[in-house]
């Protein structure tokens, strides 16, 4: 007999077709009109080899072996959940007493579970806050530059994350949509929190059909779908902000800026206006400076400049584009080229962030609450920008420059881990390996033998979310989603809020953890919370029996299309912005008076330290881009069929194009070798016109496998291509990672191709 179970994830919702207590299928969710392809990996995850079976001991830190003994290499050892629960209760004592609970690093950034309640990073603070506080982080890896900047230029980041103009408004009163980075489809296909429908391809089609003028600057061609007929301006990685200053240039050259907007709305127009003329420096930031760096002739980037200052044009820009060297600037240059056409504030036109980066930027929907546990307060207050994990382990009592901060970091003794998988999210991995074996103690909460787990200490089995009730809901969607439970937990696999709670009863604190709640009260209180919000924003919902039972809350989408700063638009000083001089600040004294000689008071061209005009491109001739994966989210779902049948030779794929490949000797389906002086990695090569020559591209989220496990600097035969970024702070105002500038050589792998074993469990040892 088949039982279908109503679920959701951030690939999508779906009912779990359930056969003798396993997850046999899947199939979407019925409301979905545009449905993802990843929820076909559901069932191989849930299932997999992969799976931890029970708690784990790493062998040698049970024999002693603590700071500065490399991991990933040792057997574990099995204990039993109550020999583990003391362990990990032990451990968190004898760190805060001895050391204080800075020393504890509260781990944890990924996307962890789209479920509300049984959010993994959340439970964790939440648990170790309630313990005294630990070492926390700030931003993310996703867009940290940008998040840290736009509270200074247009009082908020909201432009980032959302709400963002609305797709139906840029469909109705956009003529042209220049996006930098592009809008590529298949990161339509997740969403954080979950989602009821893929509307970001539906809004696609729309675009496609209502005749907009895609303009999609990118190395990468597939960055635009096809059906959109997007005119692919191929640029040189890292160059986004010389072609804006290039395109500011001409319009205001030719006297097309909008004069009365940089006057009311904006400040420091002038200083950016002497920039640009080149009054301040000696150099004009004509199409024909830029040209040599970007690689775009100047009759192009002057017939685009003449395009956007006389039709209403939609400026956007990827998330990727300030993962780079100085990703400050093309942000805010971002904003400021949108200011000079005057198009912000007006309907379907101005600057937007994010599309193409995920489902839900600009999805009609109203402002309403979301179901959502609190992690609560720190008490330490100690937090790290989240790029500079390795900085912290290797200087403590160092001081790390953030924002206008200077933040001390702490001498980390005790890491813990649940929900997030640093092995995919940070840059070059052989040094935070390194990094990592400063730790005395490494605890991981995980449901998957994943290169995280494989290099910790302490091994603690978590469920998958088939094997628990939560909620799903995200501010980007109009859909609540029951997750409701389809299988019971598998092996000896607990969930994270009821291993925590023992590890806090173990210390004395459970019901300050718990509230003396379980999971069915916590799911009702949350759900009642946020039922008050919608009640008193005139929505009527049922009850959360009501709920449960339907499966599922589907909100009506507004009538009005939301527009991004349109009351800021209207009267400036009715509605001002939370900046200092309320104002959109293309120049800023605050960023200015910190006096980063990385992040200046305005925008400005700084030339990347890794990119294809530097010095460092004679030896390694070849960009690197690392992007997000159609085949899965991150590192999730590497083991199921849809990633895997995506590999080439078993590796993950490296896109590079014909003349590069050819001065190489590689054809499709080669193993290649892919490599710099920070690491090397295995890949599949696939040859494509659709790249940039001197461009090669490959996905993030191919599991960490070392040819050498244990040994910092081994080969990973599997593909992970962050054993080649570089880990270096985008500057001092925003921290974020570099990944984008990134420069390797290729080559054909002519020895045995070793076999990839990370998808298998790691040497087990019996007590």
């Amino acid at each position: 007999m088949t039982v279908a179970v109503p679920h959701a994830s951030h690939w999508g919702a779906f009912d779990a077709l359930v056969e003798g207590g396993r997850v046999a299928a899947v199939r979407p969710f019925a409301r979905d009109r545009f449905p993802g392809s990843l929820i076909a990996s559901v069932p191989d995850i849930v299932h997999a080899p992969s799976r931890i079976d029970r708690p784990y001991v790493r062998r040698g830190w049970l024999r002693g072996e603590r700071a500065g003994a490399p991991r990933g290499g040792d057997p574990f050892v099995p204990v039993d959940w109550d020999r583990a629960i003391r362990l990990v209760a032990g451990e968190i004592d004898r760190v805060r007493r001895a050391h204080g609970n800075t020393a504890i690093f509260g781990g944890s950034y990924g996307w962890s579970s789209a479920g509300r309640f049984h959010h993994a990073r959340t439970q964790l603070h939440r648990c170790l806050n309630t313990l005294g506080g630990c070492t926390g982080q700030l931003t993310n890896y996703s867009y940290a530059a940008g998040m840290t900047l736009m509270p200074h230029i247009v009082g908020t980041n909201d432009c980032i994350t959302g709400p963002a103009t609305d797709w139906p408004a840029i469909i109705a009163n956009a003529r042209v949509l220049l996006c930098f980075g592009g809008l590529p489809l298949k990161n339509g296909e997740v969403c954080s929190g979950g989602a009821g429908e893929g509307q970001y391809r539906r809004w696609l089609r729309e675009a496609g059909s209502a005749g907009l003028r895609v303009v999609n600057v990118s190395p990468l061609a597939q960055d635009a779908p096809d059906f959109l007929r997007a005119e692919w301006l191929p640029i040189r990685p890292g160059t986004d902000t010389a072609l804006m200053l290039a395109l500011a240039h001409v319009i205001v050259a030719e006297g097309r800026e909008d004069k009365a907007f940089l006057a009311t709305h904006c400040t420091g127009w002038d200083r950016l206006r002497a920039y640009l003329l080149g009054e301040t420096d000696g150099q004009p930031k004509t199409p024909g400076w830029a040209a040599p760096i970007t690689g775009i002739a100047p009759e192009t980037t002057m017939a685009l400049a003449r395009a956007i200052a006389t039709e209403p044009t939609m400026i956007t820009a990827a998330w990727s584009i300030q993962r780079q060297d100085y990703g400050e600037q093309p942000y805010w240059m971002t904003v400021a080229l949108a200011a000079i056409t005057g198009g912000i504030g007006r309907p379907g036109t101005g600057f937007a962030f994010g599309y193409g980066s995920i489902n839900g930027v600009g999805n009609p929907r109203h402002d309403l609450p979301v179901p959502a546990l609190s992690a609560g307060r720190n008490p330490t207050g100690l937090f790290i920008p989240v790029a500079r994990v390795t900085d912290m382990l290797e200087k403590p009592g160092g001081i790390c420059e953030y924002n206008g901060r200077r933040i001390v970091y702490p001498d980390t003794k005790l890491i813990w881990w649940a929900g997030g998988n640093p092995f995919h999210h940070h840059q070059d991995l052989n040094r935070f390996l390194r990094a990592w074996a400063r730790a005395e103690t490494i605890v991981i909460n995980e449901p998957w033998w994943t290169a995280l787990a494989r290099h910790a200490d302490i091994v603690l089995p978590a469920t998958t979310t088939l094997e628990r009730n939560d909620i799903a809901a995200s501010s980007r969607d109009r859909f609540v989603l029951a997750m409701r439970q389809a299988i019971p937990p598998q092996a000896q696999a607990r969930d994270d809020f009821a291993i925590l709670a023992d590890i806090c009863d173990a210390l004395g604190l459970r019901d300050r953890f718990t509230e003396q709640r379980d999971e069915a009260a916590w799911l009702r209180h949350l759900y009642d919370t946020a039922r008050a919000g919608w009640t008193a924003s005139g929505v009527e919902t049922p009850d959360f029996d009501g709920f449960w039972e339907a499966g599922f809350l589907e909100f009506t989408p507004p009538e009005r299309p939301f527009v991004l700063f349109e009351g800021f638009r209207a009267d400036p000083y009715a509605d001002p912005l939370n900046t200092p001089s309320g104002k959109i600040e293309l120049y800023s004294e605050t960023i200015a008076g910190f006096g980063y000689d990385d992040c200046p008071g305005h925008p400005v061209w700084k030339e990347p330290k890794e990119w294809l005009g530097a010095p460092a491109a004679a030896r390694y001739p070849l960009h690197l881009l690392s992007f997000q994966p159609a085949t899965r989210l991150h590192g999730q779902l590497d083991q199921g069929r849809v990633s895997l049948a995506s590999k080439v030779a078993g590796r993950e794929p490296v896109l590079i194009g014909p003349a590069d490949a050819a001065a190489r000797g590689i054809k499709t389906g080669d193993v290649v070798r892919i490599f710099n002086d920070r690491g090397a990695c295995l890949g599949g090569a696939v040859v494509t016109e659709g790249i940039l020559p001197g461009v090669v591209a490959m996905a993030t989220g191919a599991w960490l496998d070392p040819l050498e496990p244990g040994a910092p600097g081994s080969l990973c035969v599997h593909g992970n291509p962050n054993v080649l970024t570089r880990d270096e702070g985008t500057s001092r105002l925003g921290q974020g990672p570099v990944a984008q500038s990134c420069l390797v050589e290729i080559e054909r792998w002519t020895e045995p191709v070793p076999p990839v074993r990370v998808h298998a469990p790691p040497p087990i040892e019996e007590a």
